[in-house]
């Protein structure tokens, strides 16, 4: 998606800042789509985080991440999207229009094992009495958007409720019975900026405060699943999608794009390896600190489906000028992904962990 406006961004501190404003708050900075899922269990006063590879005879010796997307229409999607309460209208591409739902049938099939079934009972009764919460941009927004729906469907309407507080920043979904709530915070960049008014962050010059984040971790400090994401604002001024990798003339993006990418390891050039890299140093050091983390990378699985966004497709926050009009890939939404699709896998592969640690 080419960006109407040059955006700049102007960083109050140095790397070395942010890296160790991470460490010492346990944040990860997370590449454009990796989860970066953290457990955290209060003991004798201390915090520990905890994440382990899953413990069962199968999963245990089998790489999750790799493997192939297989076309599924008896068992997916695993909710509809009409019929998920909270459903966001920035990911709703059926209910705005798009008619080749085939997107919503792809299951991700791991080389040497299974994905364990979701199930929306067992993870709510893991969840009793705790704070899942998903922190970051509206990408991640979208992965809590579908964990909502995933378990939307088994609660009484008398025994869920939605709600948000710290002026919108923080969305709450909480499900009664269990005394479990599944949350997102808006906090595009982790660390304190301009852009942390959930409504009105979009600004032509970007200022970004890298040793300040007590704002944002207060709310969420007590939680005992985290899961961060926060790329793609760091990159965004150099944002330029691309579709010729796709096999697609120059010029297009994912406009009228329809089927997904095939070739087995296929890499985007969207992917970052230097920033993948930065991430594993970080982990490397949290992990010198006697702190066990685990990335759960889903980059890649999903950069095969180049089908799997928006598009044209969502609600337009801004009336559409003529020139759009006429040239629909020129707003088309490359980046977020329709629901339910892509970030249900995400929630699939969160449920095997939070599971499995």
């Amino acid at each position: 998606m080419k960006m109407a406006k040059t955006h700049q961004m102007v960083v109050e501190g140095s790397l070395w800042g942010i890296r160790n404003t991470f460490c010492s708050s346990v944040i990860i900075l997370a590449t454009l789509i990796v989860a970066t899922t953290i457990y955290l269990r209060k003991d004798r006063g201390h915090l520990f985080i905890e994440i382990s590879p899953p413990t069962d005879s199968s999963s245990s010796q089998c790489n999750l991440f790799s493997g192939k997307w297989v076309f599924d229409n008896e068992s997916y999607p695993l909710y509809k999207e009409k019929q998920c309460s909270f459903m966001s209208e920035e990911v709703a591409c059926e209910t705005f229009g798009r008619k080749d739902l085939s997107y919503q049938n792809w299951r991700w099939q791991p080389h040497h094992c299974d994905l364990p079934r979701f199930n929306a009972t067992a993870l709510l009764e893991r969840l009793r009495n705790k704070r899942l919460v998903f922190v970051g941009d509206s990408l991640i927004r979208g992965q809590w958007v579908s964990m909502v729906c995933l378990v939307d469907s088994i609660l009484p309407k008398t025994l869920k409720s939605m709600h948000s507080t710290a002026n919108a920043s923080l969305n709450i979904f909480k499900a009664k019975e269990y005394n479990a709530s599944i949350e997102h915070y808006w906090s595009p960049l982790l660390v304190e900026s301009n852009s942390d008014d959930p409504v009105n962050h979009r600004v032509p010059e970007r200022t970004v405060r890298v040793n300040a984040i007590e704002k944002h971790a207060k709310y969420w400090t007590d939680a005992d699943f985290l899961v961060f994401n926060t790329y793609l604002w760091w990159r965004r001024p150099l944002m330029n999608v691309l579709a010729e990798e796709w096999g697609a003339d120059n010029g297009n993006n994912c406009y009228n794009e329809t089927d997904m990418i095939t070739e087995e390891g296929y890499w985007g050039q969207d992917s970052d390896p230097k920033m993948m890299q930065v991430v594993e140093n970080v982990v490397d050091d949290l992990k010198a600190r006697g702190l066990s983390v685990q990335i759960l990378n889903i980059t890649q699985l999903s950069e095969y489906r180049k089908e799997g966004h928006p598009s044209i497709y969502r609600k337009q926050w801004y009336p559409l000028t003529k020139e759009q009009i006429a040239n629909p890939k020129s707003y088309a939404d490359c980046i977020h992904w329709c629901l339910p699709g892509v970030p249900d896998v995400w929630n699939e592969l969160l449920y095997a962990y939070i599971f499995h640690q």
